[in-house]
């Protein structure tokens, strides 16, 4: 078994509130944080590195299963992204974005011309320097994680938590802290 899938395979029977957490409790401060979502189980986890802190429940994109490929497919995409954006004043309270798409995703719209030449090499060279890409293309974009969780799948991709969630992981996540998807 490779790494990831021991990892996923660990963290599939995790979907409990981190250990020592309880309604109300602040959140202690995270100096390494990242985020692990499993979309199979509607959860995502806050690490502090190796750490397990919180999990939290999600809303996904309104067709969650398989990859996000194109704007508009309602999927919530698979891989490994980095907080890009951060927004205090989105519609959906508060708004993490992501830096999606990835190097997949460009090499895959590339490929069956989703995107021109032009577009991947602006995609890869705001990747490359730590930049939100462009979210205009066909490959879609605007991913993130947000507030406004319905208890149900209805985003066009991103993950929803509830506000009090959002609160907390906008407060702790900072541009650039990895966040990774898994199916």
């Amino acid at each position: 078994m490779g790494a990831l899938a021991a990892f996923s395979a660990l963290l599939i029977g995790v979907t409990a509130i981190g250990a020592g957490w309880q309604a109300g409790n602040s959140l202690v401060k995270v100096d390494e944080p990242r985020l692990v979502v499993l979309k199979s189980k509607h959860v995502v986890h806050l690490f502090d590195g190796e750490n397990l802190v919180r999990t939290y429940p999600i809303d996904l994109g309104f067709a969650p299963l398989g990859q996000k490929f194109r704007e508009g497919d309602g999927k919530t995409p698979l891989g490994r992204f980095r907080i890009a954006t951060k927004n205090s004043e989105s519609p959906y309270h508060r708004f993490l974005g992501l830096d999606y798409p990835n190097e997949e995703v460009v090499a895959q719209g590339l490929q069956v011309g989703l995107v021109t030449r032009g577009e991947a090499a602006r995609i890869r060279g705001a990747l490359a320097a730590g930049r939100c890409p462009d979210w205009s293309t066909a490959l879609g974009g605007g991913i993130g994680i947000h507030g406004h969780r319905r208890a149900r799948d209805w985003t066009a991709g991103c993950v929803a938590v509830a506000d009090e969630h959002i609160e907390e992981l906008f407060a702790v996540m900072r541009i650039g802290d990895p966040v990774e998807i898994l199916p």
